[in-house]
């Protein structure tokens, strides 16, 4: 007696590959990463979200090293650059314990 078994394939969720194939949306220098929220419509309903970090790849200079380096930081973390230069940045950071 032979009996025939159906097997279904399952192709995988596009929406799981993706959220694996994802790098961590984490600003280097800062730590900031995304938040949850709620949309709120004009109804005052509420649906979950996330509010995620404005982050860019960026490479910056660092003169007393004479080298380049490429960062993901976020556009506030830019801005502090600008302001108290990329070294004092990096100290501060490695301090905080978001650079090794």
């Amino acid at each position: 007696m032979v009996v025939s078994i159906k097997v279904r394939y399952f192709a995988p969720r596009l929406n799981n590959e993706l959220k694996r194939d994802k790098m961590a949306q984490v600003c280097e220098l800062t730590g900031k990463k995304a938040m949850g929220g709620n949309n709120v419509s004009h109804a005052m309903n509420k649906t979950k979200r996330k509010f995620k970090a404005n982050l860019t790849t960026k490479r910056f200079y660092i003169p007393e090293e004479d080298r380049w380096i490429t960062l993901r930081v976020s556009t506030s973390a830019i801005k502090t650059i600008n302001k108290k230069g990329i070294t004092a940045v990096l100290k501060e950071a490695k301090k905080q314990g978001f650079i090794k």
